[in-house]
């Protein structure tokens, strides 16, 4: 299956799972994952018109990001290390891993030594795996609270990663769980402007995620393969 029909069929997907949720197809945006796929195949993708490019890893993503950088925007989706920060400041203009003070320090200071203000997803374990990254639900209050003053990063919503499943309705009560986090953290008022955005849900469990309110999906295998393909 090439690049166009898989678009083409994700997008169906996407489609079918907003309608059954009551949702426009408007609200999720797509993030094409392309950390297993070449630098010639990330020039497919966003030769296909998608925009959204995320990468977990800069030691992955650099050669990709120095011949496509200027042409899509970039999320950068995995665990970050602080002495990474560097690196990534600039280029990405999402971080969808922000999950301890340490890195918001260092996501504040090089923001702010460029004169940039990043968005952000706050990452929340709501599975409890010792596997996963992120704060505890219970955390995520005070921790945004503590990075209030942080004016070079614009925290626009929560990020989570549902376990792999057998079947993806098991990932739904994770879904689930952040979405209503995050309701609940804005009738404490907790931030000074809500937080609007659900970055959750992958290849496995995508149409799950939608119908619990999923804006941001982040898909590699199912959209963009592995491998390079014609």
């Amino acid at each position: 299956m090439n690049l166009e029909v898989r678009i083409q069929e994700v997008n169906k997907r996407i489609e079918e799972a907003c309608l059954r949720s009551g949702r426009p197809a408007e609200e999720v945006n797509t993030v094409a994952v392309t950390k297993y796929v070449s630098t010639d195949m990330a020039a497919k993708v966003l030769d296909s018109g998608l925009e959204n490019m995320g990468e977990n890893r800069w030691q992955n993503a650099e050669e990709k990001w120095n011949a496509l950088g200027h042409r899509g925007i970039w999320h950068f989706i995995g665990h970050l290390q602080t002495n990474k920060v560097k690196d990534v400041i600039g280029k990405f203009e999402y971080i969808h891993s922000l999950d301890r003070l340490s890195l918001a320090k260092e996501l504040e200071k090089s923001a702010a030594a460029k004169g940039l203000v990043i968005k952000t997803f706050v990452q929340v374990n709501i599975s409890g795996e010792d596997s996963k990254y992120g704060l505890a639900p219970e955390e995520a209050a005070a921790f945004l609270q503590e990075i209030q003053s942080f004016s070079h990063i614009k925290v626009i919503g929560l990020m989570t990663m549902a376990p792999f499943e057998d079947t993806a309705e098991a990932t739904r009560m994770v879904f689930r769980g952040l979405r209503e986090l995050r309701d609940d953290l804005n009738r404490q008022g907790v931030t000074q402007e809500p937080l609007t955005e659900l970055s959750m849900g992958m290849s496995n469990d995508f149409e799950v995620a939608i119908e619990e309110g999923a804006t941001w999906i982040r898909l590699g295998s199912i959209l963009v393969g592995k491998q390079e393909e014609e």
